[in-house]
């Protein structure tokens, strides 16, 4: 349990539509090598996105949003649980999203993963063939 939040990089709550106001039991924990998503009060449900399975991320501020300092993040992921995780009306939500691109790439680079190992999916990479395998 101590392993696990000493890898804890940022968290945030989700917050209800008016005023900020953080009614919800929803977290989004950022850790090191995963985004984690921890849901309910009666029955806890956790989810969790590996870092370099995420392919995209949105930002976004609608007006309300912007008078009470929240916003909204859409990630994309190659994952079969959550393809797409909607993070909406959190607190600080430019540097949680600014600190998820870093933790991305680092993540990729830990890796040694490139973008087009996701964006191609099937596709092999010319890079990958020699002249000869033609």
């Amino acid at each position: 349990m101590a392993d696990q939040e000493n890898d804890l990089i940022m968290r945030e709550r989700k917050r209800w539509g008016f005023f900020g106001i953080p009614w919800t039991f929803t977290k989004y924990n950022l850790r090191k090598k995963k985004l984690v998503i921890e849901t309910g009060l009666f029955k806890s449900i956790e989810n969790e996105i590996l870092l370099y399975r995420i392919v995209d991320i949105t930002y976004s501020r609608a007006l309300f949003q912007k008078i009470f300092k929240l916003g909204t993040i859409v990630v994309h992921a190659r994952d079969k649980t959550t393809p797409v995780l909607v993070i909406k009306n959190i607190k600080h939500s430019r540097e949680f999203k600014d600190k998820l691109s870093e933790m991305v790439e680092q993540d990729r680079i830990r890796m040694k993963m490139r973008q087009s190992e996701f964006v191609d999916a099937g596709m092999p990479d010319l890079e990958d063939y020699t002249t000869d395998d033609f």
